[in-house]
């Protein structure tokens, strides 16, 4: 399925039923007074987040939604039906604009969350409600109110507890393999990963978190090189950043390049993503020669602690899980944008 996290579209809610104009017509009374009855309120549009939706990708074969009318309103005094409501049902972490004003209406965080978008229109009057004492015979009843319609942008941000970012082929998909319930493709070349994967945590005797395989970010994702933006805004939802570090991609000469390469798109893309706690990991510690590179790294960086691992041959996994534990422990989750 393709992974689809962006879309415009429209709704409208049901337009109002009409009120009926009619007198009563029974036997030895020919000349009743007036019996229409008012007419149905039309379907609201209704927006539900749901845990069965992951992605937008419904949303790409059907762009426009439109709750069913209300029924007229008939003699007897007999009040049409009400027009059905429509339900839309949207993954967690979708954020819902007004595409004309760019206003935010809704930002789904949490499942079974429903949102009134669109209120469907008023039933029209039917032709009992205007007799009056000068007036005993109205041949007047009121057109229902029409629906309302907007067009509207779903953006989804994947909800996790940690996103796990680095430069393409840095080993994300393996790692997020390992520790999680993941199953992501796994390749030797950049772009392996081209829809943000979601895994399951599950320590022992401890609480499941969430994590997020983010894919790789290149020297301009902020403008749009690359994957671009389109992969940023989710680690914006994230609490805790695992940096994964290619030990053996690292320039002794220079070897906090690819570091300031990551840190400086997220600063460009947004400056709060800098205040997130982020866990610096060198990975592919299992090939000669990466403990001399380690050691250079970790001087150059200084003042971070660097875990040092092995994805594929799972090693300084617990340490890690163990150091995502403590850090989930003791920074508050994450509230609603």
């Amino acid at each position: 399925m393709k992974f689809i996290d962006e879309v415009f579209i429209t709704v409208q809610s049901g337009d109002g039923g009409r009120g009926c104009v009619s007198f009563r017509r029974e036997k030895f009374i020919p000349h009743g007074g007036p019996d229409g009855g008012d007419g149905g309120k039309g379907g609201d549009v209704i927006l539900q987040c749901t845990s069965h939706r992951r992605t937008l990708y419904p949303f790409r074969f059907r762009r426009q939604f439109k709750a069913k009318n209300g029924v007229y309103g008939q003699g007897k005094r007999k009040t049409g039906k009400n027009g059905e409501d429509l339900i839309i049902e949207i993954p967690p972490g979708t954020l819902v604009s007004d595409a004309e004003t760019n206003d935010l209406l809704k930002d789904f965080t949490q499942t079974g969350e429903s949102f009134v978008v669109a209120v469907g229109g008023r039933g029209g009057l039917g032709n009992t409600r205007f007799k009056s004492s000068t007036n005993r015979t109205p041949r007047y009843a009121q057109p229902g109110e029409p629906g309302q319609f907007f067009k509207l942008k779903l953006e989804l941000k994947l909800l996790a507890d940690v996103g796990i970012i680095g430069l393409p082929n840095a080993g994300k998909s393996t790692l997020i393999s390992v520790i999680s319930s993941a199953t992501p493709k796994i390749a030797d070349y950049p772009f392996t990963t081209l829809n943000p994967i979601l895994g399951v945590v599950q320590p022992d005797q401890e609480e499941s978190f969430v994590v997020a395989d983010i894919p790789g970010l290149i020297e301009g994702a902020h403008q749009g090189a690359g994957l671009g933006i389109r992969f940023l805004r989710h680690i914006e939802r994230t609490r805790i950043l695992v940096h994964l570090i290619d030990a053996t991609s690292i320039d002794p000469q220079n070897p906090l390049a690819g570091y300031e390469t990551i840190n400086g798109e997220l600063a460009q893309y947004n400056p709060l993503l800098m205040e997130k706690p982020q866990i610096v990991v060198l990975n592919k510690m299992d090939i000669p020669g990466t403990e001399q590179i380690a050691e250079i790294f970790q001087a150059a960086v200084k003042d971070r602690q660097v875990l040092l691992i092995s994805a594929a041959a799972r090693k300084g996994l617990a340490a890690l899980k163990l150091k995502l534990l403590e850090y989930l422990g003791n920074h508050i989750p994450r509230q609603p944008e």
